[in-house]
């Protein structure tokens, strides 16, 4: 239960960065937080003690088995997660080569 609950803190730090954060860099590190926690969610939700691979064999009971999905939803996870940051650097380098700050403030300022 402990695992959760951290697991529902670091997600609430990687939100509080996306929702407070006025600097683009903090809040794309708050959205990194975020996936990371997701993840530990998912590999947490699939651990079972004494679990075992769940490849077929006739002595293995299926209670002592760990589910895979979650572990194969991290992984897709990651992935996507990988693609969503690149994209987001790349928003925020052609943002600072257009306005030079990072600041969100600022930007909105200068819409005019």
């Amino acid at each position: 239960m402990l695992t959760y609950l951290l697991c529902l803190v670091l997600f609430c730090v990687g939100l509080y960065a996306i929702l407070r954060k006025r600097n683009i860099i903090k809040i794309i590190i708050g959205v990194v937080i975020c996936e990371y926690a997701v993840n530990l969610f998912l590999i947490v939700f699939g651990y079972r003690a004494n679990g075992r691979s769940p490849i077929y064999s006739q002595d293995q009971k299926i209670i002592d088995m760990v589910d895979p999905l979650p572990q194969a939803c991290a992984m897709t996870s990651i992935v996507m997660g990988l693609a969503i940051t690149a994209l987001l650097v790349a928003i925020a380098i052609r943002i600072y080569e257009k306005y030079s700050t990072f600041d969100i403030t600022k930007i909105r300022k200068l819409k005019g």
